[in-house]
């Protein structure tokens, strides 16, 4: 790795001050054992994801901080080394035919020390576990002298996990519809596969197994994942939701170009883009607002596809919703049910802000320009 580069000395001048500060917060945040809390000043969010941390590493990686990136994908590994029990058991339990409990899959989040956080939480989500695989083999291939020996004990426990759960019903991106199988779970199931096969460090007998699952994954999000011409939130479900923006323009699970794609973008920007991007039509946490990590990935699409003006059209939009110390919320209005809206207020308070997720996607997408 060459630390004397800075990747965001040749971003637009309008840009740099929201990376800059962006970095500085991942930097400031991150736990000395490596975990990035989801929003520090939130209290339910004071705790890692595996998804959100991936997804944060992956912008710290992009902006050149590599060695926060290397304590987060460091603390994922020790976190599955010590939840190889718990993977053997869950393994054991489908095999034989025995559904086990919530509480007995690994969880979606943890305390910032790697430990299990005991609480009645939305936590059976295995999107995740395939994030941080797609997410290890980005950051060490950026790194270039990246090790993937390093990991290996951690991504055979992932690998091992998502065989035997990738294609089951479980919560969403978004926490929700835990009886559904999700299209961009499949998608970062799929792609945290993909990764785990490049980076050579599977025994011989998983390796079968997971390309199996990889292929299944995308077998089913191109027959039962799509409806009218588009991809859909769910197995056989009719609606989209935002986070299907992470097939191609994340995952790459989908090419870019496939016709599915570009009938699903124009379906998201059609009924969830107004200005900034919704998660999906009936959404009411919090009332419903528009999600600069959605409008991040939107622009992460159109980078790639060829339209820049549109990419940064979005990226100025996120911008746009930062506070005057430069940090950047979970969500802004427009809501879409701002009826609801105290009702989550009552519970929690105001929504997160800063959201670390968001920063983190703002800086990935700086890699791209």
């Amino acid at each position: 790795m060459d630390a004397s580069v800075n990747p965001l000395d040749a971003l637009p001048d309008r840009w740099r001050p929201l990376a800059e500060r962006s970095a500085e917060l991942l930097r400031s945040h991150q736990d000395q054992g490596g975990a990035w809390p989801a929003s520090p000043g939130f209290a339910p969010y004071q705790y890692c994801w595996f998804r959100d941390g991936s997804f944060i590493a992956d912008g710290a990686s992009a902006a050149g901080l590599y060695e926060e990136a290397d304590r987060f994908h460091g603390w994922c590994a020790r976190v599955l080394e010590r939840e190889r029990p718990a993977v053997e058991r869950v393994v054991a339990m489908l095999e034989e035919g025995r559904q086990p409990a919530d509480s007995d899959y690994l969880p979606a989040r943890y305390d910032l020390d790697g430990t299990r956080h005991e609480d009645d939480w939305w936590n059976f989500q295995v999107d995740g576990y395939g994030t941080w695989l797609w997410a290890l083999e980005r950051h060490l291939t950026r790194v270039s002298i990246g090790d993937p020996t390093t990991y290996a004990a951690g991504i055979e426990t992932a690998v091992r996990y998502l065989v035997a759960t990738g294609t089951d019903t479980c919560r969403d991106w978004w926490e929700e519809n835990r009886d559904q199988t999700h299209v961009a779970t499949l998608a970062g199931v799929a792609a945290g596969i993909h990764a785990a096969m490049r980076m050579g460090t599977l025994p011989d007998v998983l390796v079968a197994q997971a390309l199996a699952l990889a292929e299944r994954c995308v077998s089913l999000i191109r027959t039962e994942g799509v409806h009218d011409g588009h991809l859909v939130k769910w197995l056989g479900g009719t609606d989209v939701d935002a986070s299907l923006l992470a097939v191609a323009a994340l995952y790459d699970v989908l090419p870019l170009d496939d016709p599915l794609v570009t009938a699903t973008v124009a379906a998201i920007e059609l009924t969830l883009v107004d200005g900034g991007v919704h998660r999906y039509a009936t959404d009411t946490f919090y009332g419903g607002g528009q999600w600069p990590i959605l409008a991040v990935l939107l622009a992460r699409h159109h980078t790639r596809t060829g339209n820049p003006d549109r990419a940064a059209e979005l990226l100025d939009w996120v911008i746009s919703t930062a506070d005057s110390d430069l940090l950047l919320p979970e969500q802004v209005s427009p809501l879409l049910a701002p009826d609801v809206l105290d009702e989550w207020l009552d519970r929690w308070g105001p929504s997160a802000h800063p959201l670390l997720w968001s920063h983190g996607a703002f800086l990935a997408s700086m890699s791209t320009h």
